[in-house]
């Protein structure tokens, strides 16, 4: 019998004192809203949260003094969920998207792989042109390199060049990256800004 063993998935969880679970005897208490009510004693707090149905949570415990806040518990939870899954959104790792192209490729062919290249581009993933040669067809290299610099031009609006083409074997490869966003708004407020003449 063979054992397995797996390696236990560290959960970055938070724990929150709340009601009377809270030590501290003077607190800085904010309401739903998170607009700061004042420093008040633990006493008065939790008669506040008690007045309104709710909880009295603390989320800073570190603070002088701690900071609390008068929420349903289970509501704050979940906005606490929901801000940790936004923050995820926001940092999206990059990745290289692969896209195959060949020397003497049909323009309708063309058009497609440069629109799905578009798409990754537009999603922050950089993108890895690789063209690959069949037979002879590597004795003309000037074919591949023509190819690459067309699908550069029509993903220009898109990207910068950040790998140039170079011959590795019987393949070439390029690597195209996203155009920040921030460059590219800035160029167009400078366009806008401009005074026409």
């Amino acid at each position: 019998m063979i054992k397995r063993f797996h390696k236990r998935q560290q959960t970055n969880t938070v724990y929150y004192r709340i009601n009377e679970r809270i030590t501290a005897s003077q607190l800085r208490v904010l309401d739903t809203e998170g607009k700061q009510i004042g420093v008040l004693s633990k006493f008065e707090a939790l008669q506040m949260a008690r007045e309104q149905g709710v909880d009295l949570v603390e989320i800073s415990a570190t603070a002088v003094p701690p900071v609390a806040k008068i929420i349903d518990y289970n509501k704050f939870l979940y906005q606490q969920g929901k801000k940790k899954r936004d923050e995820k959104k926001k940092a999206k790792v990059s990745e290289t998207k692969e896209v195959r192209l060949g020397p003497f490729m049909g323009e309708a062919d063309l058009e497609t792989l440069c629109k799905r290249s578009q798409g990754f581009l537009e999603d922050g993933d950089k993108v890895k042109l690789v063209l690959k040669f069949r037979g002879r067809q590597v004795t003309h290299p000037e074919f591949g390199f023509a190819m690459m610099r067309k699908v550069a031009e029509r993903l220009n609006a898109f990207s910068r060049v950040e790998k140039e083409p170079r011959l590795e074997g019987k393949q070439m490869i390029s690597i195209l990256a996203p155009e920040r966003k921030k460059e590219h708004a800035k160029e167009e407020i400078e366009k806008i800004s401009e005074p026409t003449v």
